[in-house]
């Protein structure tokens, strides 16, 4: 018997239009992002599902309403599903975060696994605790299938795990596209694969975030230097 997650990063909020470091900051969805939730609602309208569990950031949960809109699931939140904590980092812009935090941003790109903002959560602590809601899901409902909506570096850090990975090879783990899904199967013996990940199809290129930024591959340039705006994950 094994136990299946389905995990859904959130749609286009308005952090990411406005190309800030959103991290715990809570902010509403875009009109891009009403319009991925239009698709993913069709998208998952087949799907079973013995639960859905959100992160509590209101992206996150529009998000899970979605996926709940031809169903009658309660939604269920978890804090520990939120995304990684940003300190100093938070609602900053993009374009000024290599000259304010030259050592962090760098950091950030060229090795994510050390990462952690000033006054922010580190990234071992999101890996531990992200992981450990997971596995307590899995615990609650052995044998059924989990939705699970949550942000783009979260997953990135239980897809990290869920891979074998130490989280030193964090950086290799590729970005989630907005309202993306994965599905990790958890079989009775403690193991864990990968069954897909990243499938957007229902996405049209007008709404698929992946075509029109390129943040999460792109290092910062030095400071002083040109920053491109379409710096806008999390």
């Amino acid at each position: 018997m094994s136990t299946k997650i389905i995990l859904i990063r959130h749609c286009e909020s308005a952090g990411n239009t406005g190309g800030t470091f959103q991290g715990q900051t809570d902010c509403d969805i875009s009109e891009t992002g009403r319009k991925q939730l239009d698709l993913l609602a069709l998208r998952c309208r087949n799907l079973h599902f013995d639960a859905i569990v959100s992160s509590p950031l209101l992206r996150a949960y529009r998000t899970a309403e979605a996926v709940n809109r031809y169903r009658g699931l309660e939604i269920q939140t978890d804090a520990r599903l939120e995304e990684i904590g940003g300190g100093a980092y938070e609602n900053t812009p993009w374009s000024e975060l290599p000259a304010r935090f030259p050592e962090e941003t760098r950091r950030w790109y060229e090795d994510p696994g050390s990462f952690q903002a000033p006054g922010g959560e580190s990234m071992r602590q999101v890996y531990d605790r992200v992981w450990a809601a997971l596995l307590e899901l899995v615990r609650r409902y052995p044998g059924g299938t989990v939705c699970v909506t949550s942000h783009g570096c979260a997953i990135r850090n239980m897809l990290c795990h869920a891979l074998g990975y130490p989280l030193a090879r964090i950086g290799e783990v590729p970005w989630c596209n907005n309202t993306s899904l994965t599905s990790l199967v958890f079989t009775e013996d403690g193991q864990v694969r990968v069954e897909f990940m990243n499938d957007y199809s229902h996405l049209t290129p007008e709404t698929s975030n992946f075509s029109k930024q390129k943040w999460w591959s792109s290092p910062p340039a030095e400071p002083g230097g040109e920053v491109k705006e379409e710096g806008s994950g999390l």
